[in-house]
C-alpha cells in the first residue's frame, strides 16, 4: 500500500494539523532516502578526488584508464594513459568508483 492511497483513504475532515503532520513526514522521508545519502556521496567524491596523489591508477568518467603524472594545480591533472601520451583532466572527471575497483584490480595483481 502506497502512502499516496493511504493519504486518500482519511477521513475528509479539515484537520489542519494531521495535513501538517503528513507533509513533515514526507518532507523527512525524502531527506534521509534521497537528500542525505546524495550529500554523503558528494563528500566522499570529494575527499577522495583530495586524496589523489603522484601514481594513482585513475579511471575518467570517459573510461580512460591511466595513472597521475603530475598536478598542474589544484583542481588538474596530467594523466598517463599510455607511454607517451599524457592528459589534462579536471579532477572532477575522475570516476569515484571505477578508479577504486581498477585500484583494487591493480593491488590483486601485484599480490598475486
Amino acid at each position: 500500500m502506497t502512502l499516496l492511497s493511504i493519504l486518500l483513504q482519511a477521513k475528509g475532515g479539515s484537520d489542519m494539523f494531521s495535513n501538517i503532520t503528513m507533509i513533515g513526514l514526507i518532507l523527512l522521508v525524502f531527506y534521509f532516502f534521497m537528500i542525505r545519502p546524495q550529500q554523503a556521496k558528494a563528500k566522499a567524491a570529494t575527499k577522495f578526488r583530495e586524496g589523489l596523489k603522484k601514481g594513482d591508477t585513475v579511471v575518467t568518467i570517459g573510461g580512460e584508464y591511466g595513472k597521475i603524472v603530475s598536478f598542474e594545480s589544484d583542481d588538474t591533472v596530467i594523466v598517463e594513459i599510455a607511454s607517451t601520451v599524457k592528459v589534462k583532466y579536471e579532477k572532477a572527471a575522475i570516476s569515484m568508483e571505477a578508479s577504486q575497483k581498477a585500484q583494487q584490480k591493480e593491488e590483486k595483481a601485484t599480490v598475486a
